[in-house]
């Protein structure tokens, strides 16, 4: 090789294919030497590569960042100052776990033990096989990802839903009126919620009118009112995190925007030995009517 030596954008391409691969830097210098390039010129080849490279990965990233929805305000339980216990409304709830990315909160003890068996007992008549929404139309269909039975409280229905609604707004700092109703939900074993999001995803076709009820979900609390035998925690595929269904104790989770960046993929494991037992509360941007 002479020192006329050009750097070709088959060259380069070859350079790029091997950094995409992970070879290390001075793999690819050694193996550019032993078929005759000179040291100065597959330096500068290797240079001008990974530079384009580099900047072309940022402007993607830009890009990327463009197409977020912006945030928007969210519920918020009193936790920065790393407290063992928070006051909501009526009752002394315990602060078990707290996660910033994606803000996740364990509550112990949210609700009694009268409370759950009190909501099982008044939600049992009612149950029906649980749907979710359709994406083109905005209304609701049985799921193969979803299986278990549910049913939906109207907002304030009962004085326990009431009082339990109301624990939950001072919980979170988010108004009475911007929750959806009590949903509960029953799963037997093998049932399962299999990974998703609670948001809305604002471009499907049918999402219009269920955004007009209140504008996007924002947060939810699950609150277990039994405990399994074996399974049904809720996880969180992102974060490699399961939360236990402990009876009385919850978990909260927000997303300040419809978009996987939020990291609040999460499901229902499936139940392995007894049943379980859920109280779901969705909160909304706005006033949920």
């Amino acid at each position: 090789m002479s020192s006329s030596q050009a750097i070709t954008p088959e060259l380069r391409q070859w350079i790029t294919e091997q950094a995409r691969a992970g070879c290390r830097p001075e793999d690819v210098l050694a193996s550019m030497k032993a078929s005759g390039w000179q040291e100065d010129v597959a330096l500068e080849a290797m240079e001008r590569t990974l530079r384009d490279m580099l900047g072309q990965q940022m402007q993607a990233q830009a890009e990327a960042a463009k197409v977020l929805p912006p945030a928007v305000p969210v519920p918020e339980p009193a936790v920065a100052a790393s407290p063992s216990s928070l006051w909501a409304h009526d009752r002394q709830v315990k602060v078990l776990l707290s996660m910033r990315n994606p803000r996740v909160v364990v509550f112990g003890g949210l609700l009694s033990d009268d409370e759950c068996d009190e909501l099982v007992a008044a939600a049992a008549p009612r149950m029906v096989r649980s749907e979710t929404v359709v994406n083109e139309t905005g209304g609701n269909e049985i799921n193969p990802a979803r299986t278990s039975e549910g049913m939906f409280f109207g907002r304030g229905e009962s004085p326990l839903c009431e009082r339990i609604e109301a624990r939950i707004a001072a919980l979170v700092n988010w108004p009475v009126q911007n929750g959806e109703g009590l949903q509960v939900l029953h799963y037997r074993p093998g049932a399962e919620y299999k990974p998703h999001h609670d948001y809305f995803d604002p471009e499907q076709p049918g999402m219009a009118a269920v955004l007009r009820r209140g504008g996007q979900r924002v947060g939810t609390l699950v609150m277990y009112l039994n405990t399994p035998e074996q399974g049904g925690g809720t996880t969180f595929p992102d974060v490699e995190l399961e939360v236990a269904p402990i009876k009385g104790n919850a978990v909260f989770f927000s997303y300040d925007r419809a978009h996987a960046v939020t990291r609040t993929l999460h499901g229902g494991a499936p139940v392995i030995a007894g049943e379980k037992w859920v109280a779901t509360k969705w909160l909304r941007e706005g006033e949920f009517i």
